[in-house]
């Protein structure tokens, strides 16, 4: 077990981190410190400010902190301030015994120091699916592992759908999903909607379908990349699309397709109670890749992991209460509440067998990629920026996708 890692406050991580985060904070309960000392009291950062004390979420911390002999303070922050504060706090020598945090921005805290890595804290990762741990992942070390995953799909509407005369099985690549497109605005009903809009959120919805192209993040203006993104722009000319994309997020995207009038929206897991309750009859598919196959949609979801302390004796008790938190009993219970598919085989397959309409998400999370795998860290919100971009560039159509995605990677350079 490494005793203290140089924090590494970099330009390059303040910079990454300002790019993917800015929400407001929302803190609730406990103390926002780390001990120094084992005092018995063991502090527990996560993004979860929905979940009050009498919540499963924190009577299982709780359970978890009564089975290793201690007590948990757990405090909730909204996911961007939570970031900012694990940084403040690292710079302080005061970070948390247990932070969970967004998927993306674990590479980052991990470039700066902020994390240990499994290989040091000893936290078991040998059940999770590689795809989904690779999220986690910089410089060939895991700095924590996934407590649930999620990641986009394509709803559809069957209604819609069978008066168009589509058959949703049908739609297994680019050409046919377009095809059904067509049939659909030609019976008077709207096709797809999904959320363009110039943030992240922008760029986490084209990724499938950039990285289901065959293009690569290190290449946004690859003829593949340019491919997906005309597929974007030729929606829109057709009016398959509706010009609102520019300006949807996921949230009002899903408000165009509760209508009733769309065909498919482009959306995720945590959409699945709002569609028990749109009031029409809808299926799921896995996003399409150019020539067929499940395209890796992008994972979401939050990383269990155990930052830098100057007491290196505290980190054999935080390893317990991660362990304990992400075993396969207590994964299946938190997931479901979270609405994640688990990250691990066996964990998903509990999950289909109690709900079979979690089968193409589990699918689709099966074939999803992380946004910072390929070691990419603090470089992610960087070329996402230029992505999102231009994508709003093309789309309104002030520059062809070629051209657009061409400044964005000279921008990235």
């Amino acid at each position: 077990m490494t005793g203290t890692t140089g924090l590494r406050i970099t330009a390059a991580a303040l910079a990454a981190l300002a790019v993917a985060t800015g929400t407001t904070a929302c803190s609730s309960g406990g103390s926002t410190s780390a001990q120094d000392g084992d005092s018995g009291t063991y502090t527990v950062w996560d993004p979860y400010p929905q979940f009050a004390k009498d919540s499963a979420w924190v009577k299982l911390l709780d359970t978890c902190g009564g089975k290793a002999g201690v007590k948990v303070e757990r405090t909730a922050f909204d996911t961007g301030d939570l970031t900012n504060k694990a940084l403040l706090a690292a710079q302080q020598g005061n970070s948390a015994d247990v932070l969970i945090v967004d998927n993306p921005v674990v590479s980052t805290l991990a470039e700066a120091g902020v994390l240990t890595s499994t290989a040091d804290n000893k936290v078991d990762t040998s059940d999770v699916d590689p795809n989904l741990l690779a999220a986690g992942t910089s410089g060939g070390k895991a700095y924590g592992t996934p407590i649930g995953a999620n990641t986009l799909a394509l709803y559809y509407n069957k209604a819609v759908l069978k008066a168009a005369g589509v058959d949703a099985t049908s739609v297994k690549d680019w050409a046919s999903l377009t095809a059904a497109l067509a049939k659909v605005r030609a019976s008077g009903k709207k096709g797809i909607t999904f959320s363009a809009i110039g943030t992240e959120e922008g760029s986490f919805q084209f990724l499938p379908w950039f990285w289901g192209s065959g293009a690569k993040l290190t290449q946004l203006d690859s003829s593949q990349g340019v491919s997906a993104l005309s597929l974007w722009t030729g929606w829109l000319k057709k009016g398959y699309a509706p010009n609102s994309v520019i300006n949807n997020t996921q949230t009002t995207s899903w408000q165009e397709f509760a209508s009733g009038d769309y065909a498919f929206a482009e959306n995720g897991t945590w959409q699945l109670a709002n569609a028990g309750k749109a009031g029409f009859d809808y299926g799921v598919l896995p996003v399409p890749g150019v020539d067929g196959g499940s395209a890796a949609a992008p994972t979401g979801g939050e990383f269990v992991t155990l930052p830098v302390q100057k007491n290196t004796a505290r980190y054999a008790t935080s390893q317990k209460l991660v362990s304990c938190l992400t075993s396969a009993a207590n994964l299946y219970a938190t997931d479901t509440t979270l609405s994640y598919v688990a990250p691990t085989g066996a964990v998903q397959d509990k999950q289909v067998a109690a709900d079979a309409e979690l089968g193409p998400w589990v699918k689709a999370v099966r074939a999803a990629k992380g946004r910072t795998s390929d070691d990419l860290g603090t470089k992610y919100p960087r070329i996402s920026e230029q992505m999102w971009k231009a994508v709003q560039t093309a789309l309104s159509g002030s520059q062809s996708p070629k051209d657009a995605l061409t400044a964005a990677q000279n921008a990235v350079n």
